[in-house]
């Protein structure tokens, strides 16, 4: 009997041992900006001579990898009164930590850098507007706002 005690006891050592380790594992490993960030090749392509805005309906959105290598970012197809353009937002994982939510059919409007990605017109939006909601995406210089403090000149 004392022996199936003593079993019992290391037993619930070790699961409680277990436990606690997978408690404190992360889940996920950070990873920066997943190449969305400032000095990024992809950041690069953003030019503050560039910017325009765009008025349209939002006609498809998906997750994509602009550069390979670099994790999944948002883009929209945006059909303005002149053409219908590719807009360039974000990294998934900020706009969809976003309070305003942007779907097929929204008129929206895209201030940003127009520039030629895979031999086609495209903005990198630095500021969306939905309506009355604002959602800023970059400053007047290109920064992306997920890089937070790290800012370069």
């Amino acid at each position: 009997m004392k022996n199936l005690a003593i079993l019992f006891a290391v037993a619930v050592f070790l699961s409680l041992l277990f436990m606690q380790k997978s408690f404190t594992q992360k889940s996920v490993e950070w990873k920066g900006s997943g190449g969305w960030g400032i000095k990024e090749h992809y950041w690069k392509k953003y030019n503050p001579k560039t910017i325009e805005t765009v008025a349209g309906k939002v006609i498809s959105m998906e997750a994509i990898s602009p550069i390979k290598g670099m994790s999944r970012g948002v883009r929209m197809v945006v059909a303005s009164e002149k053409e219908e353009i590719t807009i360039h937002a974000g990294p998934v994982w900020y706009i969809e930590n976003q309070e305003i939510m942007i779907q097929p059919t929204d008129e929206i409007e895209v201030t940003g850098s127009r520039i030629y990605f895979e031999g086609k017109p495209a903005i990198i939006a630095a500021i969306i507007k939905k309506g009355n909601d604002v959602l800023p995406l970059r400053d007047d210089a290109g920064i992306p706002l997920w890089s937070g403090w790290k800012r370069y000149k």
